[in-house]
C-alpha cells in the first residue's frame, strides 16, 4: 500500500468549475443573465458562455471521475486487474448512498406536500417509479422515455451513469485489465462519443442523457489515469503546453462552441472530453513533480471542487429558493445579475453543510462497519 498523497488543487478547480457553471446555468434558465444590465457591457457570446454549459460541465466531471477512480484504484491495489471488488464497492457506497438516500427522502416529502417546484405532475410518471429509477442507476432512461422531472430530481441523470460505471468498471478491469485487448476497448469506447449522440438525435432528452455518451466521457479519463500511471512526468515546459492546451480547448468549446459544432458537430463534445483528459493530466504531473501551484483567484473553485458532490446534488433547493425571492422583490431583470452570487454562495454553504454534519460522518461509519480493515484516507480526491 503506498502512502497517501495531498489533494490536487488544480483538478479540485475543475471539478469547481464544472459545478459552479452547473448552478449559473440552472440560474439563468429562470433569470437570463443576457437580460439584464450585463448585456450592456459584456459580449452576448460571454454571457452565453458562462450561462448555457452545464450540459458541457457534466461531461467535464465525467472525466475526471473517471480519472480519479482509476487513479486511485492503481494507488490503492498496484493493478486494475488486481481489484478488491468488495473494498471498492463499499467505499463507493459509502460515498454516494447516504447523500442520495437523503436527497430522495427530502424530494419525496416534498412530492407528497405538493411543494411548487418539486412535485411530479408529468401524468406519466409518478413518485414511485422515480424514486425506484434514482436507486435503479436509470433516471437518465426513465427521463428519455417519459419526459423532464423537476429540477431538483433532473440532477440524479448524471449519477445513474456514474454509479452504472462504478457497477462495471471494478468487473470489466478483474477480467480484462491485464489482456491487450483492455486498452483498444476503451479507446474505442471514447472515440465512439460523436457517433452515440448523433445515433440518439430523434430524442433530445435521451440523446443528453444516454450511458453510451456518458460512459465515453468516463472512458477519456479512464485512459487520462492510464497515460499517467506507464509514462513518466515530461519536462516541466510539456507539463504546461499540455495544461494550457486542455484549458485552451475547454475554453474554446465554452466560449466559441457554436462555430465548433459547424466543423466537427458531435466531434464537439469528443474536443471538450479530450481537453479536459490533457488539463487534468497535466494538473496531476504538475502535483507530482512539487510544480503545481494554484492559479490566484482560483481558491474559491477548489473549495466548490471538495464539495462537488454535496454541491450538486443541493444546489436546485438554494437555486429555487433564490428565484423565489427574486420573484418576490418584483426587481425585474434589469438587475437579475446580483442574484448569481447569492446561489453560488448558498450551494457552497448547503453543500459543506451536508458534507460536514452528514456525508461524511455516514461515510466514515459505514466504511467501518463494512470494511475487512479499518478505513484508510483516499489518495487523491474521488468524485
Amino acid at each position: 500500500m503506498k502512502s497517501d498523497v495531498p489533494r490536487n488543487p488544480g483538478i479540485d478547480v475543475v471539478r469547481g468549475l464544472s459545478i459552479a457553471l452547473v448552478i449559473v446555468h440552472h440560474v439563468a434558465i429562470r433569470i437570463p443573465l443576457r437580460k439584464t444590465l450585463l448585456a450592456t457591457v459584456l459580449p452576448v457570446r460571454l454571457l452565453n458562455a458562462l450561462t448555457s454549459n452545464g450540459y458541457e460541465a457534466v461531461f467535464v466531471f465525467f472525466v475526471v471521475s473517471g480519472f480519479l477512480i482509476t487513479t486511485n484504484a492503481l494507488g490503492r491495489w498496484g493493478r486494475l486487474d488486481a481489484i478488491d471488488l468488495r473494498a471498492f464497492y463499499v467505499r463507493r457506497a459509502a460515498r454516494i448512498l447516504p447523500c442520495l438516500v437523503l436527497l430522495l427522502s427530502v424530494l419525496s416529502v416534498l412530492h407528497v406536500a405538493d411543494v411548487r417546484d418539486f412535485t411530479i405532475v408529468n401524468a406519466r410518471q409518478s413518485l414511485p417509479r422515480a424514486v425506484l429509477s434514482a436507486l435503479g442507476l436509470h433516471l437518465n432512461w426513465y427521463e428519455g422515455h417519459t419526459g423532464w422531472l423537476p429540477g431538483a430530481w433532473d440532477v440524479l441523470w448524471s449519477l445513474s451513469i456514474e454509479e452504472a460505471f462504478y457497477l462495471c468498471f471494478p468487473i470489466v478491469c478483474v477480467a480484462l485489465a491485464g489482456r491487450a485487448l483492455f486498452v483498444p476497448a476503451l479507446v474505442l469506447l471514447a472515440a465512439s462519443l460523436p457517433w452515440t449522440r448523433a445515433a440518439l438525435a430523434d430524442n433530445e432528452i435521451w440523446q443528453e442523457k444516454a450511458y453510451l455518451p456518458g460512459m465515453a466521457a468516463i472512458a477519456v479519463g479512464v485512459l487520462g489515469a492510464l497515460l499517467v500511471r506507464r509514462l513518466r512526468a515530461p519536462r516541466r515546459w510539456v507539463v504546461r503546453v499540455l495544461g494550457a492546451a486542455g484549458a485552451a480547448g475547454i475554453g474554446s468549446v465554452l466560449i466559441v462552441e457554436d462555430l465548433w459544432w459547424r466543423v466537427l458537430g458531435n466531434g464537439t463534445m469528443l474536443l471538450l472530453t479530450v481537453s479536459a483528459a490533457a488539463l487534468v493530466v497535466a494538473c496531476h504531473w504538475s502535483a507530482r513533480d512539487g510544480t503545481a501551484r494554484l492559479v490566484p483567484g482560483t481558491a474559491w473553485l477548489m473549495s466548490f471542487g471538495r464539495l462537488s458532490y454535496e454541491s450538486y446534488l443541493t444546489h436546485m433547493f438554494v437555486v429555487f429558493g433564490v428565484v423565489r425571492v427574486f420573484s418576490a422583490t418584483h426587481a425585474g431583470l434589469a438587475h437579475g445579475y446580483l442574484w448569481y452570487l447569492p446561489a453560488l454562495a448558498g450551494s457552497w454553504l448547503a453543500g459543506m453543510l451536508v458534507a460536514r454534519f452528514f456525508s461524511i460522518p455516514c461515510e466514515k461509519a459505514l466504511r467501518a462497519r463494512w470494511s475487512r480493515a479499518p478505513a484508510r484516507q483516499a489518495l487523491v480526491p474521488e468524485p
